[in-house]
Formats: structure tokens, sequence, C-alpha cells
């Protein structure tokens, strides 16, 4: 058997992960990312699928990221029809990130069609709600550390990531005529000392490793993240502002929950309003319940009338539009966490529009933002920012929490790679601007002297001749 990878997403860039292994004629697909950010990466969504769909026999995913799930209903659209393996959790946010994608996707196109602000006559969404609805029934789920058969000759095992609920990196074992191969995919690494999640597991040996390097050259020690977010927030009342916090809606906005009960639990903070305005945020939050196996918090944690998901009586959950839109009228002493973490749709943009101006406000940074998204151009402290096809001034007080993010620093990075006993033939380093990808490559090589490549979108490479 020979194996072929062609990089068709996250090469050079954090965004539209997309492996396609071709063991002889059969193709493997890990991860089935949208492209976001820079516009020639969003164009690519709209172009021809690289290889026909009706191809490709599975698709393994990591987790249900957006970037890493968001074009499977485009993939079935263009005519796969086989299944999607992945675990259980990461099955149910699937279910929920892509209808809340194609539904934000709808309202876009509506949107721009009724102001004229789209080239295009008659602007169509990439895919819609019942697009996404027929991806359901091919999820194919298992457990961490179940030993699950993909296609002929190929098993996978999911491994604990972190980053998120039910997140793995994936073990695949490749059974040749003569030998066995293991191909790793890290996937999104988490954080070693998270307040969720467990931390990552790495699977033990490699021939092939496919690793993460969103922050491959820079180091983002956690400290107190608490404190850290008590002294923004304190400051920012002190101005007479509000805190507005852009966070992805699975993950991120859960941590930031356990983080601010935390602050108010040790009297950090003054009692104050906070606003979860992400429908899609809470029904997140509400999978914790179904999922125990995947998270460290116990029963008591999250049921508890005090608990991180409704604590006190400072937690406001926001389901309604109406109610979302009442939130600009508050103009002091609250917190505001609302969806996307980088800020490229969804409710975010119109309180974006209404708190970029204000000098009172703080707008809190606490992920990763990719290049060409508002995220980015705000954190590159850029004075102005087009939203609603307007240009906004950037008045407000504009804050950055690194060590808040879901994604293993260097220093993880390399925790994670030196549980890997072997020295792997070939490591590929992934997901990460390519400078950060190169960085991380060089610095594999000097540490444990391994032969590493960091490939560019649609290059191709021979990993297994004749096995």
């Amino acid at each position: 058997m020979d194996v072929r990878v062609k990089f068709l997403g996250a090469a050079g860039t954090v965004t539209g992960s997309k492996y396609l292994l071709e063991l002889d004629d059969k193709k493997l697909l890990v991860d089935c990312g949208m492209f976001q950010g820079l516009k020639p990466l969003r164009l690519k969504n709209w172009e021809p699928f690289p290889v026909a769909p009706k191809e490709i026999e599975a698709v393994v995913l990591t987790h249900a990221h957006l970037d890493h799930s968001g074009f499977l209903p485009r993939l079935m659209k263009e005519g796969f029809k086989g299944k999607i393996f992945c675990t259980a959790a990461t099955a149910d946010l699937v279910k929920l990130l892509l209808l809340d994608s194609a539904k934000l996707m709808e309202e876009e196109a509506a949107y721009a069609k009724k102001k004229g602000y789209s080239k295009h006559q008659h602007p169509e969404p990439l895919y819609t709600t019942e697009d996404a609805e027929k991806v359901f029934p091919l999820l194919d789920t298992c457990n961490f550390n179940e030993e699950k058969f993909i296609i002929d000759r190929v098993s996978a095992k999911f491994y604990n990531a972190g980053h998120i609920l039910g997140a793995a990196s994936v073990e695949l074992e490749i059974l040749g005529i003569e030998q066995k191969k293991k191909i790793v995919f890290s996937g999104d690494i988490g954080r070693y000392e998270e307040p969720i999640l467990h931390p990552p597991e790495t699977p033990k040996y490699a021939d092939i490793l496919f690793i993460e390097s969103t922050y491959g050259n820079k180091k983002n020690p956690q400290g107190d993240p608490v404190a850290k977010l008590a002294k923004v927030i304190n400051e920012t009342f002190e101005r007479g502002g509000c805190l507005l916090i852009p966070a992805f809606a699975v993950g991120r906005t859960q941590n930031l929950m356990y983080y601010l009960k935390e602050a108010l639990d040790r009297r950090l903070i003054p009692e104050s309003p906070i606003f979860m305005d992400s429908p899609m945020a809470i029904a997140a939050t509400e999978l914790y319940l179904d999922h125990y196996d995947y998270h460290k918090l116990s029963r008591e944690q999250i049921e508890h009338e005090d608990s991180f998901m409704a604590f006190r009586n400072n937690l406001q959950l926001v389901r309604s539009h109406d109610a979302s839109m009442s939130i600009n009228y508050v103009k002091e002493n609250a917190i505001i966490i609302s969806a996307s973490g980088m800020m490229t749709g969804g409710r975010i943009l119109h309180h974006l529009y209404n708190r970029l101006p204000r000098k009172e406000d703080t707008l809190l940074l606490v992920g990763y933002q990719a290049e060409g998204t508002r995220g980015r151009r705000i954190a590159d402290a850029e004075n102005q920012i087009k939203i609603f096809g307007q240009v906004v001034p950037v008045a407000c007080k504009v804050e950055i929490i690194d060590g808040l993010s879901a994604h293993a620093d260097l220093d993880e990075l390399l925790k994670w790679t030196s549980y890997i006993e072997n020295s792997p033939k070939l490591t590929f380093t992934v997901h990460g601007e390519y400078e950060n990808a190169l960085a991380f490559a060089r610095t594999l090589n000097k540490t444990y002297a391994w032969n590493t490549e960091t490939p560019k979108y649609m290059d191709s490479y021979e990993l297994f001749r004749g096995i």
C-alpha cells in the first residue's frame, strides 16, 4: 500500500483544517474545516473542492470548531456520502455549531440583499440550515481511547486533547500487507492547567505526526487568570464603562464563566450583571450536563444553584434578539460575553458597533485572532473597523489577555511532544500562520532532531510506499 497526504487547509494558516490521505485508491479526510479570516482564504470555501467529494470514503474529526468541521455541509452538497467519525461530545457540538453557522450565513445573505452591499444580485449562503441537518445522520461516534474501524485496513483511536469539550488527538493505524503504521493528528491541543477540562493526552508512538502550531513561537503563561480578568473589570468600572468580551461559544465562554464566578467568590470584583449573549453558548454549556466523562467537574459543581452556569443573581442568559439589542442601553458596570470570538459574525457585531466608539468601555480579547479578522485588525491597533458596511472608530480601551487562550503555548506543545516515545519518520507543523509553523518546526528539529516539514496549501507528500 502506498500512502500520500495532500494539504487542503490549515497549512500556513490556522483555518480550514483538511488533510486528505490517499491510501492506494482510497481517500480519507481528516477534519473538514471552513476557511476564515483573509478574503483570499474565505474565497476558497466557494471554489470547487480539490478532489471529488464522492470519492472520499470517510471523514475523521478532531473537534467541533468551525475551522475543523464547518465545511461538512458543503462537502455533502458536492457529493460526499460517507461516515463522519468523532467523539460523542464532538458530535453534539457539531450539530449546534453547524446549525448556528448556517443560520448566520442565511441571515447575512438576506441582509446583504436587503441593504444592497453585496456585489452579487442574489447573494446566497455557503450552505443552508437544511444542508447542515443532512450532516447529522452521518455522524458515527466513539469514546476516548476506544478503537474504531474507519475504512478497510484503517482504524482510529481518539485521545483527549483538551482545548474544548470532546476535542481529540487522533491516531490512525494503517494495516499494510507486511507492516502496521501509525499516523497521529494532534488536533488543537489544550492547556495543561485548565479549570474544566482534563489535561491533554499524547499518543505514545507516531510514524508520521501532524501537530498544530498556533502558538509555535510564543509562550503564554497563564499565571492567575482570575486576577488578570478582575484587574481589567475593575479598571473599566472605575471609568464608568462596560466590559465587552468576544468569546467562542464553545470552550472559551465556559472558562470565562468559571473564572468570573471565582472572581466574585474571592470578592475581587463587585456584584454586577453578566450577560451571556449567545444562544449557542447557552446550549453548549448545557451539554456539559450530558458529558461528565469529558470534563472534571462533578455533577454538584454544575447542577448546584450557585454553579458557574447559574451563579447568584449576576448571570443573565440572553436568548432573544430583542434582549440582545437592549444591552446596548446599559452604559456602565456590566460584563457582556458574546460570539463570535474573532468577531467575524454573530451578535458581537452590534455590540462592537455600539461599544467601540465609547471611551469608557473596554474590549477584552481572550483568544487567538486569525489574520484578516476584525479581531486581528483591532489587536493590531487599527483605529477604525468596518461593521455592517459602515466605518466605526475604535475609541474604547482594548485589552489582551493571552493566558486565557484555549491553545497550548510553545512550552505546552513541547511538553505534549515529549511524551512521544519514538522519533517520527516525518513531522508536519500545521494549523499555524506560516512563520509560527516554521519556527516550531525548527524548534522540534533542534530539541529532538526530528525530521520536520512546514507544508503549504495543496502541497502533497508521500508518507509510505509499499507497506
